[in-house]
């Protein structure tokens, strides 16, 4: 179906209700999923599954596709509306028939006043300037987008740049959610962070939830971002320990390690964030099911066992089918900023996955560094390590 045929068929939908004996109106909400990989596409599956159910949205779930040529010649964009199914990021998976693929940016948010954002966080900022003036001025926005960028100041969170940028309220959803075992409906649990309004991140939660995908809100939007953010750093770690053959005590110090360095990070970054965000799925539980399994530990993994002498981006090329790592870049970022400041010390594990990462030094070097025992307290503001 043409973009012009499926905005015949919108229009042809009522776009407000009138509720109760005094009219009241209400509008429904129109949500758009800016981007297609495996997560973008498992997101618009859970979201178009529940926007037939509940009264207060639209049934059409427009998805942003960044538009491929296939092997076969066709536009991925025509073979996901045809098939219903995004036959390259996730094969096999129907996405709802009301999930309607739109290669153009500008048109699939045009009607839009729910934008879900789910795409490697290295392109977010040339987007957020493509929307600029194109959207609704109602707009509320979710981020599931692990990653953020470096500045002088501190890190600017992938969040903050979407609010600042598009001038919208932007909460974040982020958990221990492997995709293509969301995509099979094994069950799942996510975190909802927002700063102040409680009852837009409750919408978010309605628009989420199913039976196997739990979600649940907590008043913390840097907590939670960084939990899922900092973890695929971590998870660098473990895959390198898991193609060394280092054995599950090892990996289970490394993981450790990693998340009290999380947690002080963020802690140092944001003197908001609470100890008790990292209890819920988007700390210790994504933590664990990203150590376990996802892309950045398989890739970090194979880059072990080649001794280091396969570069992560051939790797990515090689086993990712098109997906991108957010581990690697995440841990240049974070050693910007701990370089700036003079913290690589206080950093271990993070300090080493990036000189890895970069060939500085080996594979081994994971386990070889020497850990600083958190007996002291550095205070940047309010912020306090311990």
């Amino acid at each position: 179906m043409t973009p012009a045929a499926q905005d015949q068929k919108l229009k042809g939908k009522e776009t407000i209700s009138e509720q109760n004996n005094n009219h009241e109106v209400s509008v429904k909400y129109r949500v758009t999923v800016v981007g297609s990989g495996n997560w973008g596409s498992v997101a618009s599956k859970l979201i178009a599954s529940n926007t037939l159910k509940l009264t207060s949205f639209h049934d059409e779930v427009r998805m942003w596709v960044y538009e491929e040529i296939l092997a076969t010649g066709e536009k991925l964009t025509d073979v996901i509306n045809q098939t219903n199914e995004n036959v390259k990021y996730l094969p096999g998976i129907k996405l709802g028939k009301n999930v309607i693929a739109d290669p153009d940016l500008e048109h699939s948010v045009k009607d839009a006043n729910m934008l879900v954002f789910v795409t490697p966080h290295q392109f977010m900022e040339g987007i957020c300037k493509r929307l600029v003036g194109k959207i609704k001025g109602d707009v509320k926005a979710l981020s599931l987008i692990k990653g953020m960028e470096v500045k002088m100041e501190g890190p600017c969170m992938i969040s903050t740049l979407i609010s600042e940028q598009l001038g919208v309220n932007c909460c974040v959803l982020m958990g221990a959610n492997i995709a293509n075992e969301i995509a099979v409906e094994k069950f799942s649990e996510a975190t909802v962070g927002y700063r102040e309004d409680k009852e837009i991140a409750q919408k978010w939660v309605q628009l989420f939830s199913t039976p196997y995908f739990l979600v649940s809100a907590v008043q913390d939007v840097e907590g939670v971002e960084l939990c899922g953010t900092l973890k695929n750093v971590v998870a660098i770690a473990a895959g390198l320990v898991d193609g060394l053959e280092m054995g599950n005590n090892t990996k289970a110090a490394v993981m450790r390690i990693g998340l009290r360095e999380m947690k002080a990070f963020s802690k140092l970054m944001f003197s908001s964030v609470k100890d008790s965000t990292f209890f819920e799925s988007c700390g210790v539980a994504d933590l664990i099911t990203t150590c376990l399994g996802g892309r950045n530990r398989k890739v970090a993994e194979a880059f072990a066992r080649s001794g280091g002498k396969r570069s992560f981006d051939e790797l990515e090329a090689e086993m990712l089918q098109g997906q991108k790592l957010q581990g690697v870049s995440t841990a240049r970022e974070v050693y910007e900023l701990l370089s700036q400041r003079g913290w690589q010390e206080l950093f271990p594990l993070f300090t080493s996955v990036h000189e890895i990462c970069i060939g500085r030094l080996s594979p081994s070097a994971i386990v070889e560094y020497s850990e600083h025992t958190p007996n002291f307290s550095l205070v940047e503001g309010s912020a306090q390590l311990i």
